[in-house]
C-alpha cells in the first residue's frame, strides 16, 4: 500500500496587516443584542489579552479565495518540481467559498475548479473537489488525499485552504477581531517508502447541539441589516468543547501511529484562540501524564496573523519547512501532529513522520 509525503507547500499571507486600531470606531454589542457600555478601547484591549491577537491580516479589494489559493498553488507546485498537468486530484478547503466583496458565499464552480483554471491546466482526468468541513477542512483534505493515494486511484494530489473570513464578519461583533485572510497549500504524493508520510489520522464529527456553536446568521445588532448572514459563534461553548475533546483525539491518533508524546516533534494546532490552544497542549500532555514540557513543540501565528480557518495549518508548515518561522524547524525524519477544530463540530488530526 501506498503512502502519502508532501513534497512541496506554498503559502500567501495578505500585505495588509490590521492592527488593534483598525477597530476603535466599532460599536459593538453581546451576543443578547445589547450595545456595550465600556469603552471600545477597552473591549479590544481585553480582546488582545485573552487571545493575544495583537495583529491579523486581510486581503486588499479586488483580490479575491480563488486568487489567494492560486498564489499558493503556484508556489506549491513551484516547490514540488512539478508540472501541474501531472495532478490527479485539486482538493481546495474553506468556508464561505469565493466570497463576493459585498460579503456573499460563492460556490459555483467550485474553488478547486477556478484555481485549476487559474493555473491553466487542461488535464481533464484532473479532479476538483471543494472540501466544506469548518475550519478542520484543510487537515480532512489532507485524509481524503491519503485516502485516494492509498486505494490507489490517485498519485499526486493538490490540497489547498484558502480563506476571506474578513468579508464575512458582522462588524458588531467583538469576534470579528479573531478571523483573518490567507491560503495555504501542498503538494502530496504517493511512494513505496514505508512507515512515512500520513502514518495515523482521526476524524470525530459532533453534529448534535454543537451544530449552534459556530454558525451563519444576521447581526447581533438587530438595528443594523438582518439579510446578511455572518460568522456567528458562542466562544465559551466552542471553548469548552475544544479543551473536553481535542487533547483526546489528539492522543488516540499519537497511539494509533504507534507512538506517545515524546517522539511528537511538533503540533501544528489550528490557531483560534492562543488561550484555548494552550489550554489543549497542556491537557494532551496531562493525558501522558507529563507536566513540564517544552512550549516550543507549539508554534504559534496566530498573534501575527489572526484565525485565517483552513489556511492556518499549511500557512504554518510551509513558514517553518522554509525556515522562515523564527526558532521554529522540523526533525530530520521527525514526526508532527496537524490537528484542528471547528464549525460542525468537527475534529480532526493527522500523524505526520518525514521521509
Amino acid at each position: 500500500m501506498p503512502n502519502t509525503i508532501i513534497i512541496g507547500s506554498g503559502s500567501y499571507i495578505p500585505n495588509r496587516v490590521i492592527g488593534r486600531d483598525y477597530f476603535l470606531d466599532s460599536e459593538f454589542y453581546t451576543d443578547e443584542g445589547e450595545k456595550i457600555e465600556k469603552p471600545t478601547e477597552e473591549v479590544i484591549a481585553k480582546f488582545v489579552e485573552i487571545t493575544e491577537i495583537e495583529n491579523r491580516r486581510f486581503i486588499d479589494e479586488g483580490l479575491s479565495n480563488s486568487q489567494i489559493g492560486y498564489e499558493a498553488a503556484k508556489i506549491a507546485l513551484e516547490d514540488a518540481k512539478i508540472d501541474g498537468e501531472d495532478l490527479d486530484y485539486i482538493i481546495y478547503a474553506s468556508n464561505f467559498g469565493e466570497v463576493t466583496e459585498n460579503g456573499y458565499a460563492d460556490f459555483m464552480p467550485t474553488i478547486a475548479a477556478r484555481v485549476k483554471n487559474k493555473l491553466g491546466i487542461k488535464n481533464r482526468k484532473c479532479v476538483t473537489y471543494d472540501m466544506v468541513f469548518g475550519c478542520p477542512g484543510w487537515v480532512e483534505g489532507m485524509i481524503l488525499a491519503d485516502n485516494l493515494i492509498k486505494a490507489k486511484s490517485a498519485k499526486t494530489i493538490l490540497v489547498i485552504g484558502g480563506e476571506t473570513l474578513s468579508r464575512v464578519t458582522d462588524p458588531h461583533d467583538r469576534n470579528r477581531m479573531i478571523f483573518a485572510d490567507g491560503a495555504g497549500a501542498v503538494v502530496v504524493q504517493a511512494t513505496d517508502e514505508e512507515n512515512v508520510g500520513i502514518i495515523a489520522h482521526n476524524t470525530i464529527c459532533d453534529n448534535g447541539s454543537e451544530l449552534e456553536y459556530l454558525v451563519n446568521k444576521p447581526s447581533i445588532n438587530k438595528n443594523a441589516d438582518q439579510t446578511r448572514l455572518f460568522v456567528r459563534m458562542q466562544g465559551r461553548k466552542i471553548y469548552e468543547y475544544a479543551l473536553k475533546n481535542v487533547p483526546s483525539a489528539i492522543k488516540e491518533t499519537i497511539d494509533d501511529a504507534g507512538l506517545s508524546i515524546e517522539n511528537i516533534n511538533k503540533i501544528l494546532i489550528h490557531q483560534a484562540n492562543a488561550k484555548m490552544d494552550y489550554a489543549m497542549i497542556e491537557r494532551l500532555h496531562k493525558l501522558y501524564n507529563v507536566k513540564d514540557y517544552d512550549h516550543a513543540i507549539s508554534p504559534m501565528t496566530i498573534q501575527m496573523f489572526g484565525n485565517s480557518s483552513v489556511a492556518t495549518i499549511p500557512t504554518m508548515y510551509d513558514l517553518i519547512i522554509k525556515g522562515k518561522m523564527e526558532g521554529q524547524s522540523f526533525k530530520e525524519k521527525g514526526n508532527i501532529v496537524m490537528t484542528s477544530v471547528g464549525a460542525g463540530m468537527n475534529i480532526n488530526a493527522i500523524v505526520y513522520r518525514f521521509p
